[in-house]
């Protein structure tokens, strides 16, 4: 059996602790560190006039060609590290030019979508039972 498509978080779920360890998820950021010798990248982003970091885990990923401060993105798996939050790459992809403000704006669209259909097939369901 697959495991459950990957969900977008944005940085700041992430940091805040909304997302549990073990959860597959996707986000992006700008790259800031990249530490070659432990495998470790450090992702930015920019939300109500604070940045926010995120902790990559690179070792399935490497070799990694890391240009800083260019947008990338991630697929994995959440992991914790005593109080920190890690992100154990699967995917790491360098998507410079991208326009953040459009895909955070297609996150929440989507979010929606879902919560929406979700919202109907639970109304039909409780409608077929009746």
């Amino acid at each position: 059996m697959l495991p459950s498509a990957t969900v977008y978080r944005l940085p700041w779920e992430i940091i805040s602790g909304a997302v549990q360890e073990g959860d597959s998820l996707r986000t992006f950021g700008k790259l800031i560190r990249y530490e070659p010798e432990e495998s470790m990248a450090t992702l930015s982003a920019q939300h109500s006039s604070k940045d926010h970091c995120v902790a990559v885990h690179t070792r399935f990923v490497e070799p990694f060609d890391a240009i800083i401060g260019a947008q990338y993105m991630v697929f994995g798996e959440l992991e914790k590290k005593g109080e920190r939050a890690v992100i154990c790459a699967r995917v790491l992809n360098c998507v410079d030019g991208i326009n953040v403000a459009l895909l955070q704006k297609a996150i929440q669209d989507q979010r929606r979508f879902f919560q929406k259909r979700t919202t109907t097939q639970l109304e039909s369901t409780d409608t077929a039972d009746n």
